[in-house]
């Protein structure tokens, strides 16, 4: 009975349309795509969803990972420069002598300038990497390998400060165990500018030892 009544129903309402629409075309709309509509409504409630806490915080620290390499590049290119130029000559001579200080004069000295020049481009070096994990905080490929660089460079840099700083030690205060005697007494300008040298490599050093926990905490999985 029901469904008597509807087809009847739909009848009237065709020719009720038949007799009113004379000379009048029915226009049909193309149909909506379902599939679309809530493709677009998914795709715009994605972007607009924030990002996850593991994401934001590993971006922090390649960012802070960025930051520490840009201070190595300026330590470690600043105890080069004041090392590589560090030359004195006493205002005093005599006719068989001449009291100059240079920085080729002490090995350590050397190992300090070559070993500060491998950081300093080294640390150049990676700054696309380290971009790269800004971008990717995700990424473990570069993090590995700037994490297993560091840790070699760290040990590099330590060595030649720690080197370096002994040989400023004993300019500066001597031996009397082994009857050596303070030069930086002479030469002042030398041993300052060694002293600032050897501080600035420490200061090197130290970004690396924060670089390296931070390449570990990248590497956490979460």
């Amino acid at each position: 009975m029901d469904s008597n009544k509807e087809n009847e129903v739909a009848t009237v309402a065709i020719t009720k349309a038949k007799d009113g629409g004379k000379g009048k075309s029915v226009k049909w709309g193309a149909p909506i795509s379902t599939d679309q509509s809530s493709s677009s409504v998914s795709t715009k409630s994605a972007a607009s969803l924030p990002r996850p806490p593991a994401a934001r915080w590993r971006k922090g620290v390649a960012i802070a990972d960025f930051v520490l390499r840009l201070g190595v590049i300026g330590a470690a290119i600043g105890a080069a420069y004041l090392m590589g130029n560090n030359e004195e000559v006493l205002p005093f001579f005599t006719q068989f002598l001449q009291f100059h200080a240079q920085w080729s004069d002490f090995p350590m000295f050397q190992f300090l300038v070559v070993a500060t020049g491998i950081i300093g481009g080294y640390a150049v070096l990676c700054l696309p990497f380290s971009y790269v994990c800004i971008v990717r905080p995700y990424a473990l490929g570069p993090r590995l390998l700037l994490m297993i660089l560091d840790i070699v460079m760290m040990g590099l840099i330590t060595t030649a400060a720690a080197a370096a700083g002994g040989i400023v030690y004993l300019s500066h205060n001597g031996s009397q165990h082994a009857n050596w005697i303070a030069i930086c007494q002479g030469y002042a300008n030398f041993c300052q500018t060694a002293s600032e040298s050897v501080v600035l490599s420490f200061v090197a050093a130290f970004f690396f030892i924060c670089l390296v926990p931070l390449s570990a905490l990248a590497l956490k999985r979460n």
